[in-house]
């Protein structure tokens, strides 16, 4: 791919449920499913060669996207880029769709230029998940203290060290980088007949979100004031957070560029 090729930019959502998350594994014919790799080779059908596609994030085994961000270099010029949206979707499985796609400009990053990510976790609270809605919610049979998880969220807007909510192995932990993050938002809120938890910050470390949604439901069960919780989250002890929720009620809702 020629360096000077046009940088088209694209809106992603998929069900992660079937894929070993986001990034390519590598290229061999036994590889797990990535949604990385299941669009560079929708990619490469149309190019007939290898076009390398950047992320604007890496989401886990399991977890899904209502709007990925990504981008590529392409020298085909015959094709306008909005057209990459029917002509990807034609080559991909049903559980990826293209939203949009558009020329951005050359200096465009999905990863370098994102200013934030927002996700979404999703709960059927009280009574029995629907069969089609178990693969996208996580099921509480109980209904939470609304103002107490808020309570919780307050706690962590602005620069906050998270290394209480990292998961094993983070690249942040393992390299000594800084686990502190920006974070913009945490909420809880009721939309239709789901309880939602939503954080926005301007990056997150493997498993955080889930490790916050299971850390505050945990302590809030419990029924601890959000003096104990600030008091556990300044004390960087992994060890006492609650549970790392699992993945199929995660989404990465909204990338900000």
């Amino acid at each position: 791919m020629k360096p000077d090729g046009r940088n088209i930019k694209l809106l992603i959502a998929y069900d992660g449920t079937d894929f070993s998350g986001w990034q390519r594994q590598d290229t061999s014919p036994y590889a797990a499913r990535t949604v990385q790799g299941e669009i560079e080779k929708a990619l490469e059908k149309i190019h007939g060669q290898a076009v390398p596609l950047t992320g604007s994030g890496r989401t886990d085994t399991g977890v899904h996207a209502a709007g990925q961000a990504a981008n590529f270099l392409t020298n085909i010029d015959s094709i306008p880029a909005e057209k990459f949206v029917p002509a990807l979707n034609t080559l991909l499985p049903q559980d990826i769709r293209i939203l949009e796609a558009c020329e951005i400009t050359p200096e465009f990053h999905a990863r370098f230029s994102a200013r934030s990510r927002t996700y979404r976790y999703h709960f059927i609270c009280g009574r029995p998940a629907l069969p089609h809605e178990s693969r996208y919610n996580l099921q509480l049979w109980r209904f939470p203290q609304i103002e107490t998880l808020n309570a919780y969220g307050r706690l962590l807007l602005g620069e906050t060290d998270c290394s209480i909510f990292a998961g094993a192995g983070d690249s942040a932990i393992v390299l000594g980088k800084s686990p502190n993050r920006y974070i913009y938002c945490a909420r809880f809120f009721i939309e239709g007949n789901r309880l939602i938890f939503e954080i926005r910050a301007n990056a997150f470390m493997r498993k955080m979100v889930r490790s916050i949604a299971g850390t505050f439901l945990h302590y809030e069960e419990k029924g601890a004031p959000p003096e104990k919780l600030q008091e556990i989250i300044t004390s960087g002890q992994r060890n006492l957070a609650g549970p790392t929720l699992p993945p199929q009620g995660l989404f990465l809702w909204k990338i900000e560029f």
